[in-house]
């Protein structure tokens, strides 16, 4: 997880985040409302939506942020992180303490902590994914 979060307000244009994008090296940006974070707008974002729909750079970032925003806890286990992103089709995943964003991760950082994991590790997140799948499905509950 990485700590450094940039996050714009939402009243800024899609030229103004690119440029803060360019300046701080990221490859997503929270953006804010009334200091909650309400969408996420990543490079992926800009090839597709700016490039592709060719909306004007001058337009509101909300034109082209994901929004509503999908976080995650600090306590969630790297297999459910996964699990996640899978399903939403997402890379990037603010993490949220207090109605704060206090991190992001990354589907490359999950690629480093699979590569690093070791096989007890491996089979810790296996279990885990097991237990959540029958607590979802189990008619025994």
């Amino acid at each position: 997880m990485n700590r450094e979060v940039v996050s714009v307000n939402a009243s800024v244009t899609i030229n103004e985040v690119a440029k803060v994008m360019e300046d701080t090296k990221v490859g997503a940006i929270v953006v804010m409302e009334n200091n909650t974070p309400i969408g996420i707008v990543t490079d992926r974002d800009f090839a597709i939506k700016v490039a592709s729909h060719a909306y004007p750079i001058t337009d509101s970032i909300k034109k082209i942020m994901s929004s509503p925003l999908i976080t995650i806890g600090t306590n969630e286990s790297v297999w459910s992180i996964a699990d996640l992103m899978h399903i939403r089709g997402i890379r990037k995943l603010p993490v949220v303490e207090n109605d704060k964003v206090v991190g992001i991760v990354t589907a490359t950082d999950l690629v480093k902590q699979f590569a690093t994991a070791t096989e007890e590790d491996m089979l810790k997140m296996y279990h885990q994914s097991v237990i959540k799948v029958y607590k979802t499905y189990s008619p025994y509950k």
